[in-house]
């Protein structure tokens, strides 16, 4: 092959890749949501979107890809005073989408590197005016701040600011420690009040359900005294007719008083006792109904008469009567605390039972005073006297 030929070769060759080149060159395929600033000469020439597109090869130059979509950038923290002289760090996040291309490519140079410098100065604004506890409260309206003076700023650079939000606010340490204090404080406090509360309600409930049990107490102890008032009410009242309607005679009676004799005699601070003078009557009584005893005449004493179912005139042996003192003595042991009992019991059957009182402006004589109708006394107290009727000495 001759030199010539070798030439030409080499020729086509370097056309075949310049043409290949300029193809290449002059078709652009633009992904979706993504924007090519072309140039042509150097000038602005347009703004290819999503697409096929044909270009003039070393003509047309693409300038630069713009994204889209919305595009989240985090800042570094930033040293921020506040109104009360304190420093905090604040962490925050912009949230920010190109809406026109051509403005975020020629109306600044770096929009991201903007957009930080521009939230730095707005936030020391925003915080300066606003103590630690305002700074530490109003997130939400720091927020609304923030957005509102980027995306008035970033407006003309063909950026919309959608959301700018606070990641943290860091106090410093001793201020950590301070508000950890004090929130340790307040919650002590709020726990020291609810317990007291709750011991005031337990306090009142308390004392409630005594009063209502009280209450209760005292009206079942009333219920029942009525009660137990009204059943012994109708006993007595029971065993009184019954008592009438058995229409009892002496003889019962007399044993009844003996037996009640006992309880009389009950009683450990008697020191003195009356026999009343029914208790010989009694006694007689009880000789008759239980020796079958014929009733003594009181005309002649130790004579019988015709009612007794004796000849009359015939002799009686009279009874034989103990030692007063003896007698006196044996009823006290059996008859102890009578003189309380038989005044309760019946207070008109006691006329026989003391000596009488000499009035009160008699004149001494020295004398023991008279013993009583039928009797005699000795110890100041009334005795029968030997001639009493049979059967009715005293035990």
């Amino acid at each position: 092959m001759s030199p010539f030929e070798v030439f030409l070769v080499i020729v086509l060759i370097l056309l075949a890749v310049f043409v290949a080149i300029s193809v290449i060159r002059a078709v652009r395929i633009v992904a979706q949501a993504t924007s090519i600033i072309i140039e042509r000469f150097g000038r602005y020439q347009r703004t290819l979107g999503a697409g096929l597109h044909f270009l003039v090869p070393f003509i047309d130059q693409p300038r630069a890809t713009v994204d889209m979509r919305e595009q989240v950038v985090s800042f570094p923290p930033q040293p921020v005073i506040t109104s009360d002289n304190l420093v905090v760090s604040i962490d925050t996040v912009i949230y920010f989408q190109v809406t026109d291309p051509k403005a975020a490519t020629y109306e600044i140079a770096n929009f991201i590197q903007g957009i930080e410098q521009l939230t730095v100065t707005t936030l020391r604004n925003v915080i300066g005016s606003m103590d630690l506890e305002q700074t530490l409260t109003s997130r939400d309206s720091i927020n609304s701040q923030l957005r509102g003076v980027l995306d008035d700023a970033t407006g003309r650079w063909g950026i919309r600011v959608n959301r700018v939000e606070l990641k943290s606010i860091d106090p410093p340490e001793s201020v950590q420690d301070s508000m950890e204090k004090q929130m340790r404080a307040e919650r002590d406090r709020r726990a020291a009040i609810l317990n007291a509360e709750g011991v005031k309600q337990s306090a009142i409930l308390t004392a409630e359900g005594e009063k209502q049990s009280a209450i209760l107490t005292a009206e079942g102890e009333a219920q029942s005294a009525i009660l137990r008032a009204q059943g012994e009410a109708r006993a007595i009242q029971q065993v009184f007719e019954a008592i009438h309607r058995g229409d009892p005679d002496d003889k019962l009676l007399a044993y009844k008083y003996l037996e009640a004799l006992p309880q009389i005699a009950e009683g450990d601070s008697n020191k003195m006792w009356i026999v009343p003078t029914e208790l010989t009557k009694a006694l007689a009584g009880i000789g008759r109904a239980l020796g079958g005893e014929p009733q003594p005449s009181t005309t002649f004493p130790g004579r019988a008469t015709a009612s007794d179912g004796l000849d009359v005139g015939v002799d009686v042996e009279a009874p034989t009567l103990e030692d007063p003192a003896e007698a006196l003595e044996r009823a006290k042991a059996e008859a102890a605390g009578a003189t309380r009992e038989a005044e309760t019991a019946r207070p008109e059957s006691r006329s026989g039972a003391a000596a009488t009182k000499p009035p009160a402006d008699a004149e001494p004589t020295g004398f023991p005073p008279p013993a009583p109708p039928g009797g005699f006394t000795q110890g100041g107290f009334a005795q029968p006297s030997p001639d009493v009727e049979p059967g009715s000495s005293q035990r």
